[in-house]
């Protein structure tokens, strides 16, 4: 395979969030980011209660709802605060008094959500892959659900061990998913959910916007003690401005739907990311210098993380590659490592890139 340059003109952001953006959607930010909509004012500068701004969120929430067909009894919400925040807010919002929650313990992510959630309600760990240290996700038939409980909680893909679920099941309570870092990657049925939420700075934009999609029927009256700004049904009754939302964020992640849809959507970005991650994948597989412990059925096709089965040559590999334009390849911190994210906006010149140096790489270190 033949060697690349020294000097790249092109740089790729394996980073898994905040993730690159598309050379077109950053170019168009900087040419409208002076006069936004001929009004002779920024975007940033624009009230969120301007005719022209609730436009704008109209226009994301309708492109939003054809690229994932969502149904009509669904809410479409923006705030603020991150998936983060969602953890805990899931339970504050979905659940009775007294009500439990189901939780697959799928990686670093899930386990972030469940320790969380427990400060406000009951918890039951349905399955969970920690014993094998999160290389591999339960198996379905070893989930272990509540019927009664409130709902249960996946994480559909975990970003630093690897992880995706790739089927999502038909469950009589409502599946709540954070979607973070794969939602827009494929089609989903969202029909099987009562709840999805994400953050933006993956697919959908920059940091700051948390988009939830929730069903009608669990937007309940917040606990007198839930401040209203993070009550899911005061926010959808105020069309997701009872205070201000992320204007900025907002209006990049119509620019990404924007985008997305003139790709040719989200059966496009399917097979994208099918070739990216079948491309990385086949160069770890075949090497005998890097691997991969994720069984292939369970592999992330956005965050693929290996290791080099050499560790010293770890930190060589990391300032090589920025050498040759590939930044951000550490793996996350609790787990080490190599971590290639894949997101919508990489193209496939990275990925071709990524393993024309790991081929070097090898060859010169191996």
């Amino acid at each position: 395979m033949a060697c690349i340059s020294s000097e790249p003109t092109e740089r790729y952001s394996f980073a898994a969030g905040p993730a690159m953006l598309p050379s077109a959607v950053l170019t168009q930010i900087q040419n409208e980011l002076p006069d936004w909509n001929h009004s002779g004012f920024s975007l940033l500068e624009q009230p969120f209660t301007s005719p022209a701004f609730k436009q704008l969120m109209a226009e994301t929430e309708q492109n939003l709802r054809k690229l994932l067909s969502a149904p009509h009894n669904y809410r479409v919400l923006f705030v603020q605060g991150g998936a983060s925040a969602q953890f805990g807010l899931v339970p504050l919002n979905l659940l009775r008094t007294g009500q439990s929650a189901d939780y697959l313990e799928s990686g670093h992510w899930a386990r972030k959500a469940i320790m969380e959630a427990r400060r406000h309600a009951p918890i039951n760990v349905i399955a969970s892959g920690s014993a094998e240290h999160f290389t591999a996700l339960p198996a379905l038939e070893d989930w272990r659900c509540n019927p009664n409980a409130g709902y249960c909680h996946i994480t559909s893909n975990e970003t630093g061990n690897g992880l995706q679920l790739q089927q999502f099941p038909d469950l009589p309570i409502p599946l709540v998913a954070d979607m973070t870092s794969d939602i827009f990657t494929r089609p989903i049925p969202v029909e099987r959910f009562g709840l999805i939420y994400a953050s933006a700075q993956k697919n959908l934009g920059v940091a700051g916007l948390c988009l939830l999609i929730v069903r009608n029927d669990l937007l309940r009256p917040p606990r007198p003690s839930l401040p209203s700004a993070l009550s899911y049904a005061v926010q959808a009754e105020q069309q997701s401005r009872f205070n201000t939302p992320p204007t900025f964020a907002l209006y990049v992640a119509e620019l990404m739907l924007r985008w997305i849809r003139n790709q040719g959507g989200l059966t496009a970005m399917a097979a994208a990311s099918e070739a990216k991650s079948r491309q990385l994948y086949r160069c770890i597989d075949q090497s005998d210098l890097f691997r991969c412990r994720q069984p292939i059925a369970h592999r992330s096709k956005v965050n693929v993380c290996f290791e080099l089965r050499e560790p010293r040559l770890l930190p060589a590999f990391l300032v090589e590659a920025e050498q040759h334009g590939l930044h951000h390849l550490v793996g996350h911190a609790a787990v080490g490592g190599i971590r290639a994210s894949l997101y919508n906006a990489m193209p496939m010149a990275g990925v071709n890139r990524l393993v024309e140096f790991m081929t070097r790489f090898e060859r010169i270190h191996g």
